[in-house]
């Protein structure tokens, strides 16, 4: 498939990322996997296969938010990428809402009903929270509070396109429909002996997907303590930080440090002493490309879409502003000893449109670049196939600029 073929199967409610050679849109395979299997679990025994069908279905069913995209523009489209589907009061009132329709159905192809509003409304309401809590696993998290607040619940834990959190998921879902279970066994004296082959499956996988999570957890933690001692050893103050573990694993962690008007960027591994430095690239954060435009709906709407991890850069026809919570994409060789950092979540803003002011853009792929070889050989400890003096590209309507580094 075609670098650009990718870059459109991987839009995300008009947000476009760099894939790099991703293998596809990992996030909604997971969700619809992690869904059937809870359907197993809870209406299994009645449905068979079919809970299968109607789980992954419920698992998917928070993001068909997307079918009203045509309606907005691209401010509003990316206010309500996860937001009150992805709530509590969205999942309250969805699991309601479903549980009536799906009791509907039943009396209908039935008459009567095989489930209680109760038992249906408990597994949408559990799938749906599935759902919303592993999109709160990543860095641009859910609108867990909309509409009391707008700040989204991000953890910080997974990746996306983390295959070692899907597998176990994807596996008992594919391997589920040719398992049957044994009838039951009935001995003198005792109670039947019911085995579920099935159940057991679900129980695995999700216990294995489960398990890596709580993983990350622990991986998270050592990483967040070797950036606090190199941070520390330097003296340096700032307001806030994260660490988000880099894409297909948990073991190579990036942070982003706020320091009001700069944002800094490092690198460090698991397996890395604390005492090892941190080598930062420093991001000015550009408020002043933004002075004209503080106060427009888009403008505010990105500052609280980024919960403030943005930086900004003008440009001839308005303004640049790039999302520094998702790892950059760093190119090798445009030019000896350099790095090139391309933002894959950005966008430009147009002071002067008539039209939709907000267009995000789109970085496409370069088939020669080696940056996933040189992130498993950073990730064994070799700095030097990662770090170069870098650059920050991709920015419309500018020359790549060079960014300062803290040793």
């Amino acid at each position: 498939m075609a670098s650009r073929e990718v870059a459109e199967e991987f839009e995300i409610w008009g947000l476009r990322g760099e894939i790099s050679g991703h293998l596809g849109r990992v996030d909604w395979i997971t969700q619809a996997a992690l869904g059937a299997a809870l359907g197993e679990l809870m209406l299994g025994k009645r449905l068979g296969n079919w809970a299968l069908a109607w789980g992954a279905l419920l698992g998917i069913s928070p993001d068909l938010e997307v079918v009203l995209r045509p309606l907005f523009d691209t401010a509003r489209q990316i206010a309500f990428h996860r937001g009150p589907s992805h709530s509590l009061v969205g999942i309250a009132v969805g699991s309601y809402a479903l549980a009536q329709a799906f009791n509907r159905v039943q009396i209908k192809l039935r008459q009567k009903p095989t489930f209680s509003k109760l038992q249906v409304g408990s597994w949408i309401a559990a799938g749906w929270s599935a759902h919303v809590l592993v999109d709160c696993f990543t860095v641009e998290g859910a609108a867990l509070l909309w509409p009391f607040a707008e700040k989204r619940v991000a953890f910080n834990l997974l990746d996306p396109l983390d295959v070692l959190f899907s597998a176990p998921l994807v596996i008992t879902v594919l391997c589920l429909p040719f398992l049957r279970d044994l009838k039951e066994k009935k001995l003198r004296g005792k109670k039947p002996v019911k085995t579920s082959k099935r159940r057991r499956m679900c129980y695995w996988g999700l216990g294995l997907s489960s398990g890596y999570a709580l993983f990350s957890v622990g991986m998270k933690f050592i990483a967040s303590a070797g950036f606090d001692a190199d941070l520390s050893r330097r003296g340096v103050k700032y307001q806030r930080r994260m660490e988000s573990p880099t894409p297909f694993n948990v073991l190579l962690w990036r942070a982003v440090v706020d320091r009001g008007d700069e944002l800094w960027v490092g690198y460090r591994t698991v397996f890395e002493w604390r005492q090892t430095p941190v080598r930062w690239t420093v991001y000015l954060k550009g408020k002043e490309a933004l002075t004209a435009a503080a106060e427009r709906r888009e403008t505010q709407t990105l500052i609280n879409f980024t919960d403030g991890w943005w930086i900004a850069r003008p440009n001839a026809k308005g303004a640049w502003l790039g999302d520094l919570r998702f790892p950059e994409s760093r190119v090798w060789g445009n030019k000896k000893g350099m790095v090139d950092s391309r933002l894959p979540v950005a966008w430009t803003l147009n002071f002067t449109a008539t039209g939709d002011p907000l267009q995000p853009i789109l970085i496409e792929d370069d088939p020669h670049h080696d940056q996933w070889s040189r992130m498993a050989a950073r990730l064994v400890g070799d700095r030097r196939a990662w770090e170069a003096n870098p650059r920050l590209a991709g920015v419309s309507g500018s020359l790549p600029e060079f960014l300062p580094v803290e040793e």
